[in-house]
This record gives C-alpha cells, structure tokens and sequence, in this order.
C-alpha cells in the first residue's frame, strides 16, 4: 500500500476508519492491476481480501521470526520517511531554497543598511555637518566618518588617504577646505570612539551584502540561468521568492507572473471595479524603464511571457544552461526596437530553432566535462586504495622483520651453548664427543685395568 501516493494520508492520525479502509481498497485495487499489468497474474482485492491484508498488516511482526512490533514500527517510520524525501526532488546543485533566503537576507540588509547611515550621518553631522553635502554615498560617508575622527586633526598628510576612499582629487581637498572652517561642535573623543565602532559596523555590513550578492548570482547561474540571462538575477530571485520555489513560479500562467507582486493594487481594482495593473515585481527589470510610457503594458505582458517559458525551462531540463535566456532576452530587445522603430523582429520558431543547437553543443560540452571529472575521480580513488594498499604491505613486512630478528638471536644463543657444552674436556684431555661410543668403552677399560695392577703391585710391596 506504501507504493500509492494516497496512502500518505493514512499516515494521519486525526482520519476516519472508514475513509483509511476505502483508501487501502483502493490502493490495492490499483497494486493489483498493476501485477496483472506487469506479471499477468490475476489478483482478487475485494471483499475477504481487504480484512486478511489487514490482519497480516496488523500482525505481521507476531508472523515474521526474529521482527519485533518496535522494529516494525521503525522500519515503517523509515519507509514513511523514505517515500517523502523520494517525492522531494533534491538536488544540492539545485536548491532554490537557498535564493529565497538570500533575497530575503539581501532586502532585508538594504533596509538596515540605509537606517544605519543615516544614524551615522545625523551622528557625526554635529561635528562635521559639511560632509553630508560633499560625499551622498552611504558607504563612503562611513568610511569617511571612520578615518577623519576629529576634523581638526586633519592635515595635508591625511590627502592621500581620503583620495584613495573618495576616488577623487577634488573631492578630497574640498573635505580637507571644509574641515578647516566647519561650523561643527567640538567632540569628546569617547563620543568618537562610538562613532568610528559603529561606522566599522555599518562598513562590515555593506561589505556582506556585496559578498552575499555575488553569492546569489552564482546561485541563479546554477539553479535558474536562463531566467537570470533574461531579467537580471535579483528579479529572478524576487519572483521565486515570491511564488515560494521554481516549480511553482513555472506552473504559473504569464499573466500570473505579470502581476506577481501587486496583489493588493489588483484586488483593490477589482474591488472598486477599476483598472488592474500592469506589472508587479517585473517592473523592476530593464525593459519596462526603457519602454515608453504608452508601451509599458504592452512589453510588461511580453516579457511574463518570456519569464514563463524560461522559469519552464530552468525547472524541467536536467542541465540548465543560460542559452535560452539570451535568445529570449534578444526576443525581447528586438520587441522594444519594434516598438520605438517599428523594425519586425525575428520569429519564436527561428529563435527557438537556433537556441536548441547552441543549447545541445553546451550540454554535449558540460557532459563531457562531468565525465572527465568522474575519470579524474576515479583516478585519485584508485591510487589512494593503491597507496593504502601499499603502506599495508610495508607495515607487514616490518613487522615480520621484526619477528625474524627477535627469533635470529635466540637461535645464536642455543648454538652457543651447544658449542660450550661440547668444548669441555674430560679429566683424560681426550673430548667425548670427538671419540666415537666404542673406542670411549675401550679406553675406559683399560684405565680400570691399569688402576687395578698398580693396587696389586702396591700390596705385593707392603707384604714384601
């Protein structure tokens, strides 16, 4: 029954026995038809049927030896887990998840951001309010904050330093002119060391939020790159952000992406029965600020159209490439001409039929390269089992040197007792071991015999 998406829902507690058990009637209906379909054996799923799968459901873990109800219910629990996350396409390379967060985070440090410069500029403005009108630029203004300190002690040794921030001579010797006849209050230098802190601080965020934009570029030229190629990255991320992934912003209609971002000015025209409007989040774009004003709706619906069928094809080819993003982005260039100009432009069909070439040779191209990637991996795998390989055979073989030489020594000190026990001699100078068994037997004889004629002629002397 697991194999059905419907039996999702029995994973709900709060549901109906009778709605669970026309569910699981239907799932193995379908499962049925399926092994007839495949296998070619008839199966019956009515009736008896239902109660004696789910008898065997019930008790399958009293049925099946050595599986216990715990471990039946984890290995449901992991099937009920697998089964989700296989619904779940996941991809690493291809998570959108990323791009809503990062926009998210990236709007979110433009309203921070701006706050916080203007906090430093109406802070630093008591002492040094001639600023404000030289340098606009929040960034710079902080910087500026940071490295003039006190304006007093600003001299023409400090020139060089505020031309490398500004980028401009005369910009920084007005600031130098401007210090030395300000009309701003004098300043406590702990007031000053709060100041510079907070303008470090400013500074570090405006440096992420450069980081975190190229972050975000790089994630759309993965992820969506025709759309990116076609409205820019931070559009393209807007409207997936704001339909919650791309596969919902490519199941939606282009008049759904046209409007995408102005649903309150569109349920307030139908409300009041008035115009709806004409663009939402897409008027960011580049295309709508060039048209004129007569044409704006007129390229706003073209472009959704464009936007549709490039978010279609980012979702849905299994390698994106930004190929169709530019072809679709000339389409539209070659639109506006046409409106200002009144020159026609080329065809969708032609336009297309180029786009899936080029779009072939890229994917030929990034195929290849997957492939020598993979060669090159299975390479380095092969030659580090190798290595690993190798250092285990030179580990054995110490050790069993090791071995050989503990063992050699022993050995040397048995032959060296052999030697020694060999070496004595016997009380007549003649070696046992040098004299063979019988000649020993004869020479001891004789020596008793020569003992026993001395103690006779001993006798013979002492009687005599």
């Amino acid at each position: 029954g697991i194999l059905h998406e419907d039996l999702r829902l029995l994973l709900e507690t709060s549901m109906p026995a009778k709605k669970k058990k026309a569910l699981l009637g239907v799932a193995d209906a379908k499962i049925g038809a399926a092994i007839l379909e495949e296998l070619g054996y008839q199966c019956q799923t009515g009736g008896v049927v239902a109660e004696i799968m789910r008898g065997i459901r019930l008790h399958f873990h009293a049925l099946v030896k050595g599986l216990t109800a715990q471990s039946a219910s984890k290995a449901q629990l992991g099937l009920g887990h697998s089964y989700s996350r296989a619904k779940v396409k996941f991809n690493v390379n291809r998570v959108d998840n990323m791009i809503i967060q990062s926009i998210s985070l990236l709007d979110q440090l433009d309203k921070d951001i701006n706050t916080f410069s203007m906090r430093v500029r109406e802070w630093y403005g008591y002492h040094f309010p001639e600023l404000i009108k030289i340098v606009s630029e929040n960034y710079t203004y902080c910087r500026l904050a940071k490295f003039i300190g006190n304006r007093k002690e600003l001299s023409e040794e400090s020139l060089e330093g505020l031309e490398e921030i500004v980028m401009d001579g005369a910009k920084a010797q007005a600031i130098l002119e401007a210090s030395r006849s300000s009309m701003g209050m004098d300043i406590s230098p702990l007031d000053l060391i709060n100041i510079e802190s907070f303008s470090s601080r400013v500074i570090s965020l405006s440096e992420y939020r450069k980081g975190l934009q190229e972050y975000l570029r790089s994630k759309m030229s993965q992820v969506a790159p025709s759309l990116s190629a076609l409205i820019g990255e931070v559009v393209g991320a807007r409207l997936i952000s704001h339909a919650g992934s791309l596969t919902n912003l490519a199941k939606y209609p282009a008049s759904t992406v046209q409007i995408l971002g102005a649903e309150k000015a569109l349920f307030r025209a139908l409300k009041t029965r008035g115009n709806t409007p004409k663009y939402g989040l897409i008027f960011h774009s580049t295309f709508i600020g060039r048209a004129a004003a007569k044409n704006k709706g007129r390229i706003s619906r073209y472009l959704a159209n464009k936007c549709t069928i490039a978010s279609r094809i980012d979702c849905f080819s299994e390698v994106p490439t930004s190929v169709f993003g530019d072809k679709l982005r000339e389409q539209v260039e070659e639109r506006l001409a046409f409106y200002e100009t009144g020159e026609p432009p080329r065809k969708n069909l032609e336009v297309m039929k180029e786009a899936v070439v080029e779009a072939s040779e890229v994917v030929a191209e990034v195929k290849r390269k997957q492939e020598k990637r993979e060669k090159k991996k299975k390479k380095r795998e092969k030659r580090r089992l190798e290595a690993l390989a190798a250092a285990a055979e030179e580990v054995e073989n110490s050790v069993l040197e090791t071995e050989e030489n503990d063992t050699e020594p022993k050995k040397k000190k048995k032959k060296k007792q052999q030697q020694e026990a060999e070496s004595e001699p016997e009380e007549n100078g003649v070696e046992e071991d040098a004299l063979p068994k019988k000649k020993r037997k004869l020479t001891v004889g004789a020596d008793q015999e020569e003992k026993k004629k001395k103690k006779k002629k001993q006798q013979q002397e002492a009687e005599s």
